[in-house]
C-alpha cells in the first residue's frame, strides 16, 4: 500500500510502497477513505513542536479517519469487515490500574509510561490503511448522505463535544465560547446549538470571523469581540447570557496572556463552571476569594471519553448536529506536502482532508 513515512521527529516525509498491516488480536484494520490534517503538521513532521513525543523511528503520522473495515483480529466480537467507521487517534490502556497511559496514535507519547503503548501503536493514518485498537473505531453506519470527507470534519467536533460533556452542559443552559472563532471554538458554537444550549455566546477578537460564526450557528448565537480588558469584556459577556453564563468554554491555544480566559471566568453566574480545553504560554491568575464565593468550578479536559464518538455520531444521525458549515478541503495523498500548507492556511470552517 501507499502510506507517508516520516523518518523520524524532523527528518525526511516520504510516500512509499510498504506492506499493509496485518490484524493482530484487539486490532481492526480499516481501508481509508479520508484523514482530516492537523493544522499544524508541518511544523510537527520538521521537528520545531518540541512538546510532542513522537515514536522513535520511521512512522506513518495522521491521527483521525474515516474507513471501512477491511478486516479484525482476535478478541474482537462486535466490528466486522465492511462496516463504515470513524478512527480516533486517543488510545487510553485498558488494564485496571490507577493512571492508564494514553497516546495520540501517529501524533505522541505522554511521558515514560506511554512509551511502551505507543511502540505497539505507532502508525497513523496517512496510508492507504490503517491498523488501529478496536477501542479507537467506531461504528458509523446509517449516514449515507455524507461522503467520507464530509465525515472526516467530525474530527473537528470531538475534541470540544469532550470539554462540553464534562462541563456537563444541559439543555437550556447559556454558554460562553472563548476562542469562538478558532477551528475547534467555531466547532464548539456549533456543538453548543446542537446539545440545546439556549443561548451561545461566540467571544473572540476577530469581528468578521465572528459575524461568520453567527451565520453558521443561526439566531441563538450572540457574538461578543473581546477588547482586552478583563472587566469590560466580563460585563459584555454576562450581559449577553442576560446575566451570567451556566458554563464557559476555554478553546484559545497559545494563548499569550489570560485576560481572555479570565474574562470568560468572570463572566459566570453563581455555580457555573468553566472548561479548559486550550492552551496558554502564561500563568492563569486566579482569585481564591472569587472562585469560593462565586461557588465556580474549574475544569480541565483533555480529549473525550470513549463514548464520545458514539454520542457525536448520534448527534448527527438525529439531525441536530450541522456539520455542513465547515467545509472539507480534498487533497490526494500524494499531494500532502501542498494540503500542509493549505491546513496551515485554512480558516475556522474549512477542514483539509487527505483521499488515498
Amino acid at each position: 500500500m501507499k502510506a507517508w513515512r516520516l523518518e523520524r521527529f524532523g527528518g525526511a516525509l516520504t510516500f512509499e510502497d510498504i506492506p499493509v498491516p496485518e490484524p493482530r488480536p484487539g486490532s481492526v484494520l480499516v481501508r481509508i477513505e479520508a484523514s482530516p490534517l492537523l493544522s499544524y503538521l508541518k511544523p510537527y513532521a520538521e521537528g520545531k513542536l518540541p512538546t510532542y513525543s513522537p515514536p522513535q523511528g520511521a512512522f506513518t503520522p495522521g491521527t483521525n479517519g474515516v474507513g471501512v473495515i477491511d478486516a479484525v483480529g482476535g478478541d474482537v466480537w462486535n466490528l466486522t469487515p465492511g462496516q463504515r467507521v470513524v478512527l480516533s487517534p486517543h488510545f487510553v490502556a485498558g488494564e485496571n490500574v490507577d493512571d492508564p497511559p494514553q497516546i495520540l496514535i501517529g501524533l505522541t507519547a505522554f511521558g515514560a509510561g506511554s512509551a511502551r503503548m505507543q511502540a505497539d501503536w505507532r502508525d497513523g493514518t496517512l496510508a492507504a490503511y490503517a491498523l488501529a485498537p478496536a477501542a479507537c473505531v467506531t461504528p458509523a453506519e446509517g449516514l449515507d448522505q455524507f461522503d467520507a470527507a464530509q465525515l472526516a470534519v467530525l474530527n473537528r467536533f470531538i475534541v470540544p463535544f469532550g470539554g462540553l460533556l464534562r462541563g456537563r452542559l444541559t439543555a437550556g443552559e447559556t454558554l460562553v465560547v472563548n476562542g469562538a472563532t478558532g477551528a475547534y471554538g467555531t466547532a464548539a458554537v456549533l456543538l453548543g446549538i446542537a446539545m440545546g444550549a439556549a443561548c451561545v455566546v461566540a467571544a473572540g477578537r476577530n469581528q468578521a470571523a465572528l459575524e461568520a460564526v453567527v451565520r453558521a450557528g443561526g439566531e441563538r448565537v450572540v457574538p461578543v469581540r473581546l477588547r482586552g480588558d478583563v472587566q469590560t469584556d466580563a460585563a459584555a459577556l454576562r450581559n449577553a447570557t442576560g446575566g451570567g453564563a451556566h458554563l464557559a468554554f476555554d478553546m484559545v491555544g497559545q494563548a499569550g496572556d489570560a485576560n481572555a480566559t479570565l474574562a470568560a471566568l468572570n463572566s459566570l453566574r453563581r455555580g457555573g463552571r468553566l472548561v479548559l480545553m486550550g492552551s496558554m504560554t502564561t500563568p492563569l491568575p486566579l482569585s481564591y476569594s472569587d472562585i469560593m464565593r462565586n461557588n465556580w468550578e474549574i475544569i480541565g479536559q483533555f480529549m473525550y471519553p470513549a463514548g464520545a464518538y458514539l454520542r457525536l455520531i448520534g448527534l448527527l444521525r438525529a439531525g441536530l448536529l450541522d456539520i455542513n458549515p465547515i467545509r472539507p478541503l480534498v487533497f490526494a495523498l500524494a499531494d500532502l506536502r501542498k494540503a500542509m500548507d493549505a491546513a496551515a492556511d485554512a480558516g475556522n470552517l474549512e477542514c483539509v482532508v487527505m483521499r488515498p
